[in-house]
């Protein structure tokens, strides 16, 4: 072991503090709790002190020499840092607020052991200097946080937990073989060496194969088309702490890759570039279509989740697009991953409090839950309109600058004089998304702050003053009092942001300053929350809205059931359709062997007389099967079958070899 060892005890220290927590908690549960909390915020202590460190700054590595046979590679720089900082912030306000979310829960020993152990090992992704460690710590994320998804043990949670590994698991194995496929050429999976050894790689066809097979595997814990179907399952079934990580920092792992093979393999690279880009398109809109139509509190948000990261996939698909001219795409990039982190942090808690209280998500059970609570009201608040995008708030700044780098591209198409069209039509797409956001929050806002419950409004207003302890009022306070901040003073705070993550997004940054609250810049905030009144009015409030048997108005889910791409597609292809044809495989190669001895019967071993023998006669060591195959051989050389046999496996074997290397 060489190097700041500092940066081995983010990541080894919770897995530690788990067991130890584990062991507390086998005696005294509230001193298991105190520790948890202490463990948290001693994690934050030091990754704070890192990004203080970072920012003034230094650099630093620490290097584990045999490990895992390749080795482990930690690095510091600037968004390391970041995303190190901001995930032990996340880890540290949830394991605060788990304390009383979780008062009623059993199992709470095995929920924070595999919540600290899932935040070692998110802990080691960001730190990761080379794409094995990431890989390394990306699956043992993989499993620990497994355990969070079902940990309510339902007949929901543990269906979700299904879905979660197996798309967790084949992302990983996918990711592997692209790993091995990318080293196999460069010679290198250390980050910053990937972008000169992937140009002095000739044969691109394989370069795109490995990239793409690492596109799969990230991609999949992001959240992205149309490996996203864990996420809108996973989030609401698991507690309310664990789903802010899920949305928050678990798919921001999946971002931190596809970033490392983005920015450095295919930097500057137009044809992977529109790849991510239409990716990133799809899941943008699609996650807020959806949203629009849930009518389920965490589910909503974990829709809205997927959208956002789809904004993200647009921004890094910019990047390279833009090549050396990508600093507005870079910094909305980065940006934007920062603010929904801590948007998913601020809104899934404050869905935990009133889950805590009610037991319920479905909006017409929670509708007016909000009314006369003040604070709760303003943290929920301040989480919405930073994902709506409202000027003043931390969501505009980033998706200003998504949207100006949209821009920026265009306009170089037009000096080159190539068509616009298609891209005129993403940035529609991108505005119709943002409007779709605030159309889908409003209605959240509405139904739980400001309508009243027809059934239950009297004991919903009861809760007022007791609803959250004042540990709670911190862990949730606190974030949601830096939205604000940020969007206020974004050329102080989101510019720095953007400046110390530069040199991991191989950009040098915006050309000129940026004024964010220009009437230009404001345009498309004002295009988007136009379109997301309009679809509030005139689609959530009269076609997603009916009345119920007492003549009020509910909330009425209108997507079809059967429209799940869960239960459309993969099920049935993993648990029918492969199984089928692996089947009809396997039987028709049993019945080519026996098609084999067959004809061997026929054309060759019955030219050959068995002698008969009397076992009576045989000596010791010599056996029937033993003859018989003697026997055999001795005719085989001497017939023309033989020969045609070896002739068609030698011409099987030529052909195989041409087909894989020209498939390669």
């Amino acid at each position: 072991m060489r190097g700041n060892i500092g940066l081995l005890f983010l990541a080894v220290w919770p897995m530690a503090a788990a067991l130890i927590s584990y062991l507390i908690g086998r005696r005294d549960k509230e001193k298991r709790n105190y520790f948890a909390d202490a463990a948290g915020i001693l994690e934050f202590v030091v990754a704070a002190g890192y990004f203080i460190f970072v920012a003034t700054g230094h650099t630093t590595s620490f290097t584990w020499d045999g490990i895992c046979g390749y080795g482990l590679y930690l690095e510091l720089d600037g968004f390391h840092a970041l995303y190190g900082g901001i995930a032990a912030l996340m880890w540290m306000m949830t394991i605060i607020f788990s304390r009383e979310y979780l008062h009623h829960y059993r199992n709470r020993n095995r929920y924070y052991l595999f919540n600290l152990l899932t935040c070692g090992a998110t802990m080691g992704v960001f730190l990761s200097g080379d794409l094995f460690t990431a890989f390394v710590f990306f699956e043992i994320m993989s499993f620990t946080s497994y355990v969070l998804v079902v940990h309510d043990e339902k007949p929901g949670a543990m269906r979700a937990g299904e879905t979660y590994i197996a798309v967790a698991v084949i992302g990983g194995m996918v990711m592997l073989m692209g790993l091995f496929l990318l080293y196999h050429m460069t010679g290198t999976l250390k980050i910053t060496d990937l972008y000169a050894s992937a140009q002095a790689v000739s044969d691109r066809k394989a370069l795109y194969i490995a990239g793409f097979l690492i596109l799969f595997g990230f991609g999949a814990k992001a959240g992205m088309y149309p490996l996203h179907i864990w996420l809108p399952k996973a989030h609401p079934v698991a507690p309310a702490p664990a789903s802010a990580l899920l949305s928050g920092i678990l798919t921001k792992v999946g971002i931190f890759g596809i970033l490392a093979v983005s920015c450095h393999i295919f930097f500057g690279d137009p044809a992977w570039g529109q790849l991510v880009l239409g990716i990133g398109v799809i899941t943008m809109f699609l996650g807020a279509f959806i949203a629009v139509f849930s009518i389920d509190l965490k589910r909503t948000l974990a829709c809205s989740s997927m959208s956002q990261i789809g904004f993200i996939l647009v921004g890094i698909g910019m990047q390279c697009l833009l090549a050396h001219e990508n600093g507005l795409a870079a910094w909305g990039t980065v940006l934007h991953m920062v603010n929904h982190s801590l948007i998913k942090l601020v809104l899934f808690m404050a869905a935990g409090v009133v889950y805590m209280n009610l037991h319920q998500l479905d909006l017409n059970e929670i509708r007016g839950f909000g009314r006369g609570k003040p604070l709760l009201n303003a943290i929920f608040l301040s989480g919405a309109l930073g994902i709506m995008g409202i000027p003043l708030f931390n969501g505009y700044v980033s998706k200003t600058l998504l949207h100006e780098g949209i821009v920026e591209y265009i306009e170089l198409l037009e000096e080159a004089g190539q068509s616009i069209a298609l891209y005129k039509g993403i940035e529609w797409i991108f505005l119709i998304s943002g409007g779709l956001t605030v159309a889908y929050m409003t209605k959240l806002y509405i139904c739980v702050f400001i309508e009243k419950n027809p059934y239950q409004q009297e004991k919903l207003d009861s809760l007022s003053g007791k609803y959250m302890n004042k540990e709670s009022m911190v862990a949730l306070g606190v974030p949601a009092a830096i939205l604000p901040v940020l969007g206020v003073f974004p050329n102080i705070f989101m510019d720095g942001i953007g400046r110390l993550s530069q040199g991991f997004l191989n950009s040098a940054g915006p050309e000129h300053a940026i004024h964010y609250f220009s009437l230009t810049n404001l345009k498309g905030a004002v295009i988007s929350i136009t379109i997301g009144v309009v679809v509030y009015l005139f689609v959530i409030r009269t076609l997603l809205m009916a009345k119920d048997e007492n003549g009020n108005r509910i909330y009425v889910n209108r997507w079809p059931a059967w429209l799940d791409l869960e239960n459309l597609v993969y099920r049935p292809l993993v648990q029918v359709a492969i199984p089928f044809v692996c089947a009809m495989v396997s039987r028709f190669t049993g019945s080519l062997t026996d098609w084999g001895i067959e004809l061997l019967h026929h054309s060759i071993l019955k030219k050959v007389p068995i002698p008969e023998r009397n076992p009576d006669d045989f000596t010791p060591g010599d056996t029937l099967p033993r003859l018989h195959i003697l026997s055999s051989l001795e005719g085989i050389g001497a017939s023309m079958s033989y020969g045609l046999i070896l002739f068609g496996i030698g011409m099987i074997t030529v052909i195989l070899y041409v087909l894989v290397n020209q498939f390669l």
